[in-house]
């Protein structure tokens, strides 16, 4: 069964975005050491402009063959005339107000976001990308099988979450980290099984009595 990857940037304190949505200020972590892995093992999660920019406009996608996007990430491209962000992907845009697609490359859906996903899962193919945004993330965060944070060095006190969702104690294992340059990590979490996530709260209990 294929898996669903939210695969994003955060900062120490857990947001993905200023909360006007820029993220300049990832910018400086962003160095010699770093990019070749992020061009090298994640190469379908750099934009098409981008990857001809930096010369891997014919690498082939390793990980992912489908890419999620809320409307908030959608229209982040949009704003500066960018329809098909990445269309070396089938590229997926859940929106409820988005009546018609801008590009015949995109689908939008205002289909239940959980349904949609459960039935890619029973489809063959490579792995699922969660690109973003913060409100998909919660509604689909009983499908996630995988988080993959590429967690930079900064603090920002406000902005966009990784999650907007009702408190819920999930459990994920740490599974690997690459440790860069600048300090900045990229983190890769595991699913554990529900049975783990309905001890997690126990055991924390016990934890605390003893």
């Amino acid at each position: 069964m294929r898996k669903l990857t939210y695969f994003i940037g955060a900062t120490i304190d857990g947001f993905i975005a200023a909360p006007d949505g820029g993220y300049d200020f990832y910018a400086p972590f962003v160095t010699e050491d770093y990019t070749p892995t992020l061009f090298g093992e994640y190469p379908e999660t750099v934009s098409t402009p981008g990857r001809t920019a930096v010369g891997i406009a014919d690498a082939p996608n390793k990980r992912f063959d489908t890419v999620l996007q809320g409307r908030g990430s959608y229209d982040a491209g949009l704003a500066v005339g960018l329809t098909s962000p990445y269309a070396h992907l089938r590229q997926i845009v859940f929106s409820r107000t988005l009546e018609s697609s801008p590009d015949p490359a995109v689908e939008v859906t205002a289909e239940d976001p959980l349904s949609v996903v459960r039935r890619l899962k029973q489809e063959d193919g490579l792995g699922i990308w969660l690109c973003g945004g913060a409100d998909l993330a919660g509604q689909l965060l009983p499908e996630i099988d995988e988080l993959i944070i590429k967690q930079y060095p900064v603090v920002v006190g406000a902005g966009i979450p990784l999650f907007r969702a009702g408190f819920e104690p999930r459990a994920f294992t740490l599974t690997d980290s690459q440790i860069f340059e600048r300090g900045n990590v990229i983190l890769t979490y595991a699913r554990m099984s529900p049975s783990t996530d309905a001890d997690a709260p126990d055991a924390l209990s016990a934890q605390d009595a003893g």
